[in-house]
C-alpha cells in the first residue's frame, strides 16, 4: 500500500483508464473506435500518430537501458528483464488467441470502405491483433520509469499519457482494436509492477 500511495498519481490516471476503457470495452462495439478515428483524420495527426507510436517500438527499451546503465546499473537489469518479458509474454499471447487485425477482421467483415487508412502506413492483416504490443512495451517502459522518478514534479503523469498517446496511435494507424489497446496496457502495467517490486526498490521504499 505503502508503493500506491508513493506512486497515486500514476495509480489514479490507472485507475480512471482501467474504469473507463472497461465501459468503453462493454458498450463500443469492435471496430467503431477505428472508423470513427478514420472520419477525424487530419495531416496533422497523421504526423503526430506514426511519430508516437515509435515511442512503442523495443528500442525504447534499449534507450532508457543506457540512461539507467550511466546513472543507476541495477536499474538497467531490471528494465532489460522488463523488455524480455513483454517481448515473451507478447508473443505467447498473440500466437494463442490469434484475433485478426484490423485490416483482416474489416475485410472478412465487407467494411473496409468504411476505412481511410493513414498514407504511408502498411496494413497489418495477420492474426497478431490481441494484444498490442507496442501498448504493452509502453504502459511497461513507461511505467516503470515513473516508479522510479519522483512523483512530486509529475513525471507520472507525463509518462501515463505518453504511453497513452502509443496506445490511441495503434488505433488511428488501423493497426488494433480498442480491446487490444486496453489489455495490452493492463498488462504492461502489471508487468512493470511486478518487476518494480522483484527489484526490491518498492520494498525498501526507493521511489523517486
Amino acid at each position: 500500500m505503502s508503493f500506491i500511495r508513493e506512486n497515486r498519481l500514476f495509480f489514479l490516471c490507472f485507475a480512471v483508464f482501467a474504469v473507463g476503457g472497461a465501459v468503453l470495452l462493454e458498450y463500443l462495439p469492435q471496430g467503431e473506435e477505428i472508423i470513427w478515428l478514420s472520419r477525424h483524420r487530419s495531416p496533422a495527426a497523421d504526423v503526430f500518430f506514426k511519430g508516437a507510436t515509435l515511442l512503442g517500438e523495443g528500442y525504447i527499451f534499449f534507450a532508457v537501458g543506457l540512461v539507467f546503465l550511466y546513472r543507476r546499473r541495477r536499474d538497467w537489469i531490471w528494465s532489460s528483464v522488463l523488455g524480455l518479458l513483454v517481448m515473451l509474454t507478447a508473443y505467447g499471447a498473440k500466437t494463442w488467441f490469434a484475433h485478426d487485425r484490423p485490416y483482416a477482421w474489416f475485410q472478412k467483415m465487407g467494411q473496409w470502405a468504411a476505412v481511410t487508412p493513414v498514407p504511408g502506413v502498411d496494413m497489418h492483416s495477420g492474426a497478431t491483433s490481441f494484444p498490442s504490443g507496442h501498448t504493452m512495451a509502453a504502459f511497461a517502459i513507461y511505467s516503470f520509469l515513473a516508479f522510479t522518478v519522483s512523483p512530486k514534479r509529475g513525471w507520472p503523469l507525463l509518462l501515463f499519457a505518453v504511453a497513452l498517446t502509443v496506445g490511441v496511435s495503434r488505433m488511428y494507424l488501423v493497426q488494433h482494436f480498442w480491446k487490444d489497446v486496453y489489455f495490452g496496457a493492463l498488462i504492461g502495467v502489471v508487468l512493470a509492477w511486478g518487476v518494480y517490486v522483484r527489484s526490491g526498490r518498492a520494498r525498501y521504499g526507493c521511489a523517486g
